[in-house]
């Protein structure tokens, strides 16, 4: 069983920051790529950033120069630093990983983590 979680979202003002982290914890042997998609009412699921293995880095023309992500291999985790933010950043924030387990090369979602931005 794999898990994801998500944390550090939250209610921010225009200008602000927030760092979501999310970790993936079960029978994982490695995991490839990790990132962040987000989602507003009544749009698709939209790529936000991600990381592969090696720290190869992609994002958003909408987040970038704005958010940062990185991982920590050891610990299977990834982060999203959000500097700059906007109000048409609200969302809610999914962390992704690709991943094998078990022999078994999946991807997994987390449950998300709301960000709203606004004053």
């Amino acid at each position: 069983q794999v898990q994801l979680v998500e944390s550090g979202g939250g209610l921010v003002q225009p200008g602000g920051s927030l760092r979501l982290s999310c970790a993936a914890s079960g029978n994982i042997f490695s995991i490839y790529t990790m990132g962040w998609h987000r989602q507003t009412p009544g749009k698709q699921r939209e790529l936000v950033a991600t990381i592969t293995s090696a720290g190869s880095t992609n994002y958003a023309n909408s987040v970038k120069g704005r958010f940062t992500l990185s991982r920590d291999n050891a610990k299977n985790m990834v982060y999203l630093q959000m500097n700059s933010l906007k109000p048409e950043d609200t969302a809610v924030y999914y962390c992704y990983a690709d991943l094998l387990s078990l022999n078994y090369r999946s991807g997994h979602w987390g449950q998300g983590t709301q960000v709203t931005v606004s004053s």
